[in-house]
């Protein structure tokens, strides 16, 4: 897969070509006693970081959610004026997604098409619906767009690694838990960095508008947060020595590391970070639609065998987390 991290390298190569070189007649000039070089970053870098404070949210179990129809509409076939029928009848599902992640929603070099663990749950619901796991249509969004994509219905749903908690379920609702995760840190294995502790007054990168930048806020070692739009710019980053770790979900920096054998997870975790479906707030029926098809993915296997396909090599062998409901 061609990355953005190669892009950078040969920016880089072509910079120090460029440096280097003159036309035949024009003749080499010395460098100054005090010419700098910069790096080049990836677009929109918060360096240090902006860190929201958390909105009061009431107390709630973040991974309850409503539990699904007594019985489920067959494809083709949704309830007349559902969230659903409209979906069927605009003919295709509109998921948002992330193409940056390794694993989990990435561009097939062979082919062009967008896969991994994620882009075949959005199928799973589009076949649901149509009986046709093709009528789909992906929408790269980033982390800090997840919710504002689904508050403005520009999205049916936003699968992307987005972590429930009780604040944002007073924006979005959400559907029971798919992926369990956790946070932790991908650090250059040349640097020996074991934990958080190792990290002090150092720089660590995660998205904007994630739930990673409070928590690496909330460390008690003086820590940098950096932020960017993806999680593979983050990559880039620590690729270039200007941040010293990536700290998000393990799930994630399992795809990081996957893409660079320089680097590895480690340190323990500091957050439980349950994955859900993100859904329009108040959309009651397709909340418990999805929670449907999620049911039938945990019971039939279907799930077991997307997470084998691209996750069980990276992450060792798991069993979908047991749904739980609020009602």
């Amino acid at each position: 897969m061609r990355t953005r991290t190669g892009a950078v390298a040969a920016l880089l190569t072509v910079g120090l070509v460029t440096a280097g070189c003159g036309t035949p007649d024009e003749p080499s000039r010395p460098v100054a006693a005090n010419a700098t070089a910069t790096v080049p970053r990836p677009l929109n870098v918060q360096d240090p970081a902006e860190v929201p404070e958390p909105a009061a949210a009431p107390t709630c179990n973040p991974r309850a959610s409503l539990r699904p129809p007594a019985s489920m509409p067959k494809p083709g076939a949704m309830p007349a004026r559902s969230t659903m029928a409209g979906i069927a009848q605009r003919g295709r599902l509109v998921v948002g997604i992330d193409q940056n992640a390794y694993l989990f929603g990435f561009r097939d070099p062979g082919t062009g098409e967008l896969v991994g663990f994620e882009i075949d749950f959005a199928r799973e619901i589009a076949r649901a619906i149509f009986g046709d796991p093709s009528k789909v249509q992906f929408r790269a969004i980033t982390t800090a767009e997840r919710i504002p994509k689904l508050q403005s219905k520009e999205v049916d749903l936003v699968i992307r690694t987005m972590s429930m908690t009780c604040e944002r379920w007073q924006q979005v609702w959400f559907s029971t838990e798919y992926i369990p995760s956790r946070q932790r840190l991908l650090v250059r294995k040349a640097d020996k960095i074991k934990d958080f502790a190792d990290l002090r007054k150092k720089k660590v990168c995660a998205t904007k508008g994630s739930t990673s930048i409070v928590t690496i806020a909330k460390q008690p070692y003086e820590l940098v947060p950096v932020s960017t739009d993806s999680t593979l710019d983050c990559l880039v980053l620590l690729q270039q020595g200007q941040v010293d770790a990536v700290s998000t979900i393990d799930i994630l920096l399992a795809g990081l590391a996957a893409q660079d054998p320089m680097t590895e997870v480690t340190g323990q975790a500091v957050s439980d970070e349950p994955a859900g479906i993100g859904i329009p707030k108040g959309q009651e029926d397709m909340t418990r639609f999805v929670n449907g098809v999620l049911e039938r993915m945990r019971s039939d296997g279907t799930w077991t065998d997307i997470y084998d396909k691209w996750l069980e090599q990276r992450l060792g062998p798991a069993d979908p987390p047991a749904p739980v409901y609020q009602d």
